[in-house]
């Protein structure tokens, strides 16, 4: 019963093939004398087409008919030869060649037709003119026309550069004749069309050489010898059809043997395809299910279930991007992995030749003679190696490799390229744990970042009231130093307090930019000087128990920044470091200078080669464990009940805003010792120096206008102009400023409008203008950040200076706009803040 349906089969193959053996094959004999004959009617046309052309350039043709009649001829056998090639793609790509060839011969004969009429044109044009000068009395003219009528008659017949340039002379001779009036036109027109003929003979000429030359016989022949050819070989064939049709079908039995045989072996490899799918399936849901903290192990699990399936002793998995890398290892027990292996794959896989895989395979690793790169793979214990990489163009360089250590080669199977499938499983599982941390690491800097600028907002609002509280301190101060005698002990007493209020604004003005994260004023400063000034601070803040010493200061070291903020630095890690003593000791405060060589890395920060200072505070109190030190410069983050966890993290902004590092290095019971790294300031910088009040600016009587609308201040403000030397005149609203203007109008010298809080003082002084244009006008304001110089000069404000008023900037900005010329030159002025 089995045999009967194969039995059938091969009867239904022998009568198949009978009828193929007696029907035989039709050899296209009709289509290839097609071709022949539409490839004769080609040539023909081509030949009449360069026929054609040559009778219009000699003139013997009175149009184009002829020509057009055999381009489309030329045309028509091309389509014909298309038609009849059918899908025969070497005949194809032959005729395409001659289509190539046929295109290029009629762009040149359309070309030739528009060079070829103008040439004709020009040419009768050229004679006519011609003759009539010939007819000239003039006999200069006469002998220049005809040795011009010889040259073109030269050059119609020979086109070569010598005789272009003797019709050139000629023409240049021509032109250059004195002759009478009457023929100047004929001149004119016989030199033009001169001109165009000697531009277009050589350009027709040119087209002419370039049709004859680039005729297609070389391409119809060939065309026609591979019609020949497929001719002769299909009349060959058909005497042998029949012949090797009978020995197909002896051969097709064996095939169908030969084929069971290859099905069966297919079903194998397909069964064994699927238990490596399902294993890698196994892997993936299994790295789905997994915590990151768990991948490490299931990876290992992974390759040992891969390494089993090819008999390899050593499995796995390495990634790296930069100097970042991570490795996953699985061996067989007693198999261990030689030094630096597998790291050194990285640089072992570029040097093999594997013409663009991914995949390396090497059954047996044979050196072939000492430089060959199997040496590294023999070195490394290797006896058979198969290595997936990540394809080019990742970002991040991964293999996963497998080595035969004890047998001669790895296990024999074809199906190498679905390790591609397991290496994306255990690539996208590695990822995710370093997206998970990566996560973990921008949600934390996220979360600082959100601090920072709770911190900015929280210190902003606070320095706006803490402005006005310092303004007063330095309006009082100033006064009270009217009063008391110099040299005496009050007037130093007030001297320090004016300094400290002083340094107190300028710190204010930081707390402001660092809520605006704004950039910082920065010059070259002397750590001796800031430190001594520093330590005079200090004495007077801290506690009784707690004392302070510079042990050791470089007296060149310099840095370049801010020195209130940086001062707010020193200030800063020295109360934390008193804070943090609860029994008598001493703070100690270290400068001095290092150079580096290589990038240094401290902490979250990595400095650059260079030179830099090195402030460094030490304290003998309690100590810090790792996981204080770990978060020591979060913002809120404190170790005290009364603390407030700012101190630290504005000190590391600090630093990190000029481009510094800081350090600290602590243990429990063993004090403490924080490092600032501050990149050194340039020796051909100038230092900067304390800038002194200048009060020698006084007034002689001007009456200045004061518009505040807080009494109390603007009595203060008025005593202050008074103690200048000015005749104050205050308003506390803007109607009767404006009034006592337009009724008074000589009565005011300038004006000083005040900030006010929540307000727009702007305003103030822009309606204040409106009422006397003239009137030069002085703006207070905390900040200059949204002020810009075009809209204050709209408003009629010539000066900017800082609020709380100094006496000193103060009598500077009055002296200058009393010293301005009128508002008509006057050129608005709008002094810096800092």
């Amino acid at each position: 019963m089995k045999v009967a349906p194969a039995a059938v089969g091969v009867s239904f193959l022998l009568v198949l093939l009978t009828w193929l053996l007696l029907s035989g094959l039709n050899m296209n004999s009709v289509r290839y004398d097609r071709q022949s004959q539409a490839l004769a009617e080609f040539g023909r046309s081509e030949r009449g087409i360069t026929r054609e052309v040559l009778t219009s350039r000699a003139g013997l043709s009175r149009n184009y008919d002829g020509l057009v009649r055999m381009v489309d001829a030329y045309d028509s056998a091309l389509t014909r030869l298309r038609e009849a090639a059918g899908s025969d793609r070497e005949e194809a790509a032959a005729i395409d060649v001659l289509a190539v060839r046929a295109q290029r011969q009629e762009v040149l004969v359309e070309q030739f037709k528009s060079k070829n009429a103008l040439l004709q044109n020009s040419l009768a044009y050229f004679s006519l003119f011609g003759e009539r000068l010939a007819a000239s009395e003039d006999k200069s003219l006469v002998a220049g026309t005809s040795a011009l009528a010889a040259a073109m008659l030269h050059l119609t017949l020979n086109t070569s550069d010598a005789t272009a340039q003797d019709v050139k002379a000629r023409l240049q001779d021509l032109a250059r004749l004195q002759t009478p009036t009457g023929e100047i036109d004929s001149i004119r027109a016989i030199i033009a069309h001169g001109q165009l003929l000697y531009r277009l003979l050589p350009e027709v000429d040119a087209m002419l050489r370039t049709l004859v030359e680039d005729s297609s016989v070389r391409e119809q022949d060939n065309l026609h010898a591979l019609i020949t050819k497929r001719q002769l070989a299909a009349r060959s064939a058909a005497r042998q059809n029949r012949l090797l049709q009978y020995a197909t079908s002896l051969l097709l039995l064996g095939g169908l043997v030969y084929f069971g045989m290859l099905l069966r072996a297919r079903a194998i490899a397909l069964r064994r395809r699927a238990a490596f799918e399902h294993i890698i399936a196994d892997i993936s849901m299994r790295f789905i299910d997994s915590r990151h903290d768990e991948i490490a192990g299931d990876v290992e699990r992974a390759l040992e279930q891969l390494a089993g399936y090819i008999g390899a002793d050593r499995a796995y998995f390495a990634s790296r991007a930069g100097a970042a890398a991570s490795t996953y290892r699985w061996s067989r027990e007693g198999v261990g992995f030689a030094e630096g292996w597998p790291e050194r794959v990285f640089d072992l896989v570029p040097r093999i030749d594997r013409d663009g895989a991914d995949i390396i395979y090497i059954p047996k690793v044979k050196p072939s003679h000492p430089y060959d790169t199997a040496n590294l793979l023999a070195s490394a214990g290797v006896r058979g190696w198969l290595c997936i990489t990540a394809p080019a163009g990742q970002p991040r360089a991964a293999v996963l490799g497998f080595d035969a250590v004890r047998a001669d080669a790895l296990t024999q199977w074809a199906e190498f390229a679905l390790f591609r499938m397991a290496f994306d499983a255990i690539r996208n599982a590695v990822d995710r744990v370093r997206l998970e941390q990566e996560k973990e690491r921008l949600q934390a800097t996220l979360q600082q970042a959100r601090r920072m600028e709770t911190i900015g907002t929280f210190a902003s609002g606070i320095a706006h009231n803490f402005n006005n509280i310092v303004g007063a301190i330095l309006g009082y101060a100033e006064m009270a130093d009217a009063d008391v005698k110099a040299g005496s002990r009050s007037a130093a007493n007030l001297a320090e307090i004016r300094r400290a209020g002083e340094r107190a604004r300028e710190l204010i003005g930081q707390i402001l930019t660092f809520g605006r994260r704004g950039k910082v004023r920065r010059e070259r400063i002397s750590i001796e000087a800031l430190a001594a000034e520093t330590a005079a601070l200090l004495g007077a803040s801290l506690p009784s128990h707690v004392k302070f010493v510079i042990t050791e200061i470089e007296e060149t070291a310099t840095v370049w920044g801010e020195p209130a903020q940086l001062q707010q630095v020193i200030l800063n890690l020295c109360n934390n470091a008193a804070q943090a003593m609860q029994e008598p000791g001493l703070i100690e405060l270290s400068i001095g200078t290092r150079e580096i060589l290589q990038p240094l890395r401290i902490r979250r920060t990595e400095l650059a080669p260079g030179r830099f200072t090195v402030i460094s505070v030490s304290d003998p109190g309690p100590g810090m464990d790792a996981a204080t030190l770990e978060r020591i410069f979060e913002p809120f983050f404190t170790s005290r009940a009364d603390g407030h966890g700012l101190g630290l993290a504005t000190v590391r902004e600090i630093v990190e805003q000029h481009g510094g590092a800081i350090g600290v290095d602590s243990a429990p019971g063993a004090g403490a010792r924080f490092e600032v790294w501050l990149p050194a300031g340039g020796p051909a910088e100038p230092i900067s120096a304390p800038r002194a009040p200048d009060l020698a600016l006084r007034g002689s009587g001007e009456t200045v206008l004061v518009l505040q609308p807080d009494r109390k201040r603007l009595m203060r403000y008025e005593e202050v102009l008074a103690a200048l030397g000015y005749e104050p005149v205050g308003f506390t609203g803007l109607t009767e400023a404006e009034e006592a203007c337009r009724t008074e109008r000589g009565r005011f010298d300038l004006a000083l409008v005040c900030h006010v809080p929540g307000g727009s003082s702007l305003l103030l002084a822009a309606s204040l203008h409106a009422a006397a244009p003239d009137l030069p006008i002085i703006l207070t304001s905390p900040s200059t950040h949204d002020l810009a110089a075009p809209l204050l000069a709209a408003s009629g404000v010539t000066e900017l200076v800082h609020q709380p008023l100094l006496s000193a900037e103060l009598a500077a900005a009055l002296a200058r706009c009393l010293a301005a010329p009128p508002a008509g030159g006057r050129i608005p002025r709008i002094a810096s803040v800092r």
